[in-house]
């Protein structure tokens, strides 16, 4: 089931997942309000959409519960992507990295209640796991947190948990494993791996791994992360509401597999990248060493059909960076 017709508030409008879903819902019919602060955000990630009729932009903070007031009324589905990501920033700041996570969601998830908006959809992060060490990760099975980041997510879903007990606010929560696609940025320290790795050897320089390579992640393209976002946030049933989902495809790759997969595939555009040297460095604090995702809970309630694995997203991020770069 796809958004349709509907008033949509888009928070973290201008970043990588947040620019992706208004371009999605625009595409459906809906009308959509877009909230970022621009910190990590960019606008040229919306620069099609603003002259767009049913897109409105909105540059305010979700710490300012004012601007989170004005944002949700008419508003019917709030998708929540608003917030500072990042274990090794929020390891380096976690003042910020609470009051935004904790502090700006619990924000939203008031002013949502108060605009009595249908259905609240919000972005959590695989990293609530934590030390958990079983293998696939299971959405009633987490461990400590690792990270201040992975505190913050923990206590996101413990929020929007009570809101949905105490005030009948429709949540959902939406549990990524390291999405990857379009309008993911390379820039700065705080830099997804995938963009990050694509960039450098583009520019003939050496990546650097953190560890010796075998840590695992779940991989997931941007096509899989629109799709649950729009399931959750139109599904008619009742025992998914208030729920969390792992969002993700479902198999494990290396950080080697993918430096290899990636070098592989921008061999076509570049012969020499084969040749550039992959660094090793040690391992960073709050990461977790392994992820792997069961998309059972999805697959079961949501009726999720995953639709892009990791080398085809691969060819299509690859293929995008550089047309766009």
């Amino acid at each position: 089931m796809k958004i349709q017709n509907k008033r949509v508030l888009v928070t973290g409008a201008a970043g990588f997942i947040g620019s992706n879903l208004v371009e999605d819902l625009l595409n459906n019919g809906n009308q959509v309000v877009g909230l970022d602060n621009l910190a990590t955000g960019y606008l040229h990630n919306l620069t099609n959409f603003l002259d767009n009729p049913n897109f409105i932009f909105v540059q305010g903070d979700i710490r300012d519960l004012t601007t989170c007031h004005k944002t949700c009324q008419n508003i019917d589905i709030v998708l929540h992507h608003a917030a500072l990501g990042s274990v090794p920033r929020s390891v380096v700041d976690p003042i910020t990295t609470n009051e935004v996570n904790i502090g700006g969601f619990l924000n939203m998830l008031v002013a949502a209640r108060d605009a009595k908006v249908q259905r609240f959809v919000y972005a959590s992060s695989s990293s609530v796991y934590g030390d958990e060490k079983e293998l696939p990760k299971v959405e009633e099975k987490i461990g400590e947190p690792l990270s201040p980041y992975a505190v913050t997510k923990q206590v996101n879903e413990k929020y929007a948990h009570v809101f949905h007990l105490n005030y009948g606010l429709e949540v959902i929560g939406l549990r990524y494993f390291n999405v990857f696609g379009k309008n993911q940025s390379p820039a700065g320290e705080y830099a997804a791996v995938i963009p990050k790795f694509v960039d450098l050897l583009l520019k003939h320089k050496s990546p650097t791994i953190y560890g010796d390579g075998s840590f695992s992640r779940d991989f997931t393209y941007i096509d899989n992360v629109i799709q649950m976002n729009n399931l959750a946030a139109t599904t008619e049933n009742k025992a998914a509401i208030g729920e969390v989902f792992n969002v993700a495809f479902g198999e494990s790759t290396t950080l080697l597999q993918l430096m290899e997969n990636i070098k592989e595939n921008l061999n076509q555009f570049d012969a020499e990248i084969k040749e550039i040297e992959i660094l090793f460095g040690p391992k960073r604090e709050g990461d977790i060493p392994h992820s792997l995702a069961s998309i059972k809970k999805a697959i079961h309630l949501l009726d999720y059909q995953p639709s892009c694995g990791i080398k085809e997203g691969l060819d299509k991020y690859l293929k995008w960076y550089w047309e766009n770069n």
